[in-house]
């Protein structure tokens, strides 16, 4: 059973930084793109950035673009999320997604596999 599990959330100030960790058992992790998505309370999931599984290409909405950086460690099938100068608006659940062979289209919600989430909440 393919699992991703999300860690490292928590409640920090406006201008902390925070790291995400997502441990995926997919068996062939190396051929996943894969990527977070945030959900806030009242809105729809967005994404948030993604990592290319051929070329570790990285791709990042604007709103987060320059204080996030998605990375991935496929020897230890983990993907990080390193959150810095955090604000208020980046309140969310975040979620670890994985897609086989995803080329383009990162943005998209079509992933295979989601995590259950995690909290991240910044207080001004």
């Amino acid at each position: 059973q393919v699992q991703l599990v999300e860690s490292g959330g928590g409640l920090v100030q406006a201008g902390d930084s925070l790291r995400l960790s997502c441990a995926a058992s997919l068996r062939t992790f190396s051929s996943y793109t894969m990527a977070w998505f945030r959900q806030a309370p009242g809105k729809e999931r967005e994404f948030v950035t993604a990592i290319n599984y051929s070329t570790g290409s990285t791709y990042y909405a604007d709103s987060v673009k320059g204080r996030f950086t998605i990375s991935r460690d496929n020897a230890k099938k983990m993907v990080y999320l390193q959150m810095n100068n955090l604000k208020p608006e980046d309140t969310a659940v975040y979620y670890c997604a994985a897609k086989y062979m995803r080329s383009r289209g990162y943005s998209y919600p079509q992933y295979d596999y989601w995590g259950q989430g995690t909290q991240v909440t910044v207080s001004s």
